[in-house]
């Protein structure tokens, strides 16, 4: 058996990814070893970003339907919240959906595309010979070996694949253990979140979609470095009511859990054939839900790099651009999950002034309020961009209303390169995976202004830009750029 890519893990992550590559054409084989997705969702959360990147291939029209939307995020469970609504976004909010739930309608996309998803096979061992990478299964029909040009482990923090690739994952074990639980309340509150934080705990109750509500916390006693159990249903009862002084008439509990502050961060992001994305690339404390939302962001990033090499169109070393551009994120997410947790889980006097000063500087300061929230709902990620070029090259392009009836993320849904000329003067060239319009200026966009022309990559990050406004010139310069996109 053979594929061109093995995508081994079924979760957000991986299906996306299934997604982006079948689109492109590449056949691609999804190896999950649970034989359905699991009903117990850890992430709640779909931010901006990550709907802007549904959005690209317009595939966000599903989860909107289906999830609450919340116009404010939190850092560290302040009760100074972060208003969404300021973000530059037709998304300005998060979704509160099942991590289940998102699985199943990703899933649903990536079969529509013709990738082969196989539930119920455990993957045993791989081995990268230069050539291919050789994948060991285990299926219900029994034991099976298939090749594949490539292999990604989108498999979780306890990644099989990162372990036979002998990828180091390097980190710290946890100090700290934060609990969860999903039950049905017979009085609920009457918001759709709150949030409490005293030196007694810390507690967040959610609502979710199917009627449950989810309730988060930890407590003083929980700062330790030995792992107590699975919490008892009376533990989860008797914190609320420490922290809220009701328990909502909570009954019947569908799930109950743990969780530690465990960090860690592959080393590399690529080993020869074999990639990391999602957990398995990637662990942390789970503030603010980004872990879904950096994974299926890390499988953005790489889909379109390795359709492109998979199909002989990438020019030499852009699949080594992943790691160079996916890893940063990995370590700030590791670093600002870090220090929300070291804000929350400090219950001492010195704990309660760091949050009142924090709280009041995120009130007095516009600046860092939307800083924080730029860079929670995934919007603030730049990648490094070459010395010489254009200071947006890097940047996430905004969906753009290039005209009364196209938007730039309309230009990007079949995952093609996208050039859009703003001197309406510069010879049309499309090609094979680039699409070429040319639009107006938007004037409501100062950072844009004077843009004479622009190459957006699949990804939606701004891949070139230039001033120039003699179509002549900016020809050459177009040129260039899009033959450095491919051989």
């Amino acid at each position: 058996m053979k594929a061109d890519v093995v995508v081994v893990g079924g979760g957000p992550t991986g299906m996306w990814l299934a997604c982006e590559l079948s689109l492109a054409g590449v056949s691609t084989v999804v190896l999950e070893q649970r034989r359905d997705v699991d009903p117990h969702s850890r992430a709640l959360t779909v931010h901006p970003r990550t709907v802007e990147t549904l959005a690209l291939r317009d595939a966000h029209g599903p989860l909107l339907a289906e999830s609450g939307r919340l116009p404010s995020g939190h850092f560290a469970a302040l009760d100074e919240r972060l208003d969404f609504s300021c973000l530059d976004t037709d998304f300005p909010f998060t979704l509160t959906i099942p991590q289940a739930r998102t699985t199943r309608l990703l899933e649903q996309r990536a079969r529509g595309h013709g990738a082969a998803i196989r539930r119920g096979h455990r993957v045993i061992g791989l081995a990268d010979d230069g050539d291919a990478v050789r994948v060991s299964a285990e299926g219900p029909d029994g034991r099976y070996c298939m090749a594949a040009e490539y292999v990604v482990g989108c498999d979780g923090t306890r990644s099989t694949v990162r372990e036979h690739a002998g990828i180091p994952f390097v980190g710290t074990d946890f100090s700290t253990i934060g609990w969860l639980g999903d039950v049905t309340l017979a009085d609920p509150p009457s918001a759709p979140v709150v949030s409490v934080w005293s030196r007694n705990g810390a507690v967040m109750c959610v609502a979710l979609p199917d009627g449950q509500y989810r309730f988060v916390g930890n407590a003083p006693e929980d700062n330790r470095t030995d792992w107590p159990g699975e919490p008892t249903f009376d533990e989860l009862r008797s914190l609320v009511v420490r922290v809220l002084g009701t328990d909502f008439g909570m009954h019947t509990p569908t799930w109950l859990s743990r969780f530690g502050d465990t960090s860690r961060l592959a080393s590399t992001y690529r080993k020869g054939r074999v990639l990391l994305a999602g957990d398995a690339a990637h662990q942390h404390m789970p503030n603010g839900g980004v872990g879904l939302n950096v994974g299926v962001q890390d499988a953005m990033n790489l889909g379109w790099k390795l359709a492109a090499t998979v199909s002989g169109r990438a020019p030499d070393g852009l699949l080594d651009t992943y790691h160079a551009e996916r890893h940063p994120v990995g370590a700030d997410t590791i670093e600002h999950t870090q220090a929300q947790t070291a804000l929350m889980t400090n219950f001492s006097e010195q704990g309660v002034a760091l949050r009142k000063l924090l709280g009041g500087l995120i009130s007095e300061c516009p600046q860092l309020r939307d800083a924080l929230a730029e860079r929670l709902s995934g919007l603030s990620v730049r990648y490094p961009p070459r010395a010489s070029a254009h200071p947006l090259v890097g940047q996430r392009a905004p969906d753009l209303r290039l005209s009364e009836d196209v938007s730039l993320f309309g230009l990007l849904t079949r995952g093609d390169f996208a050039v859009v000329d703003f001197t309406g003067g510069v010879p049309a060239a499309p090609g094979p995976k680039l699409v070429w319009h040319r639009a107006a200026l938007p004037q409501e966009r100062q950072t844009w202004s004077g843009i004479g022309a622009a190459l957006i990559r699949p990804d939606g990050y701004v891949g070139w830009a230039s001033d120039e406004s003699d179509p002549t010139t900016l020809a050459r310069e177009l040129e260039r750029a899009v033959a450095a996109t491919r051989t």
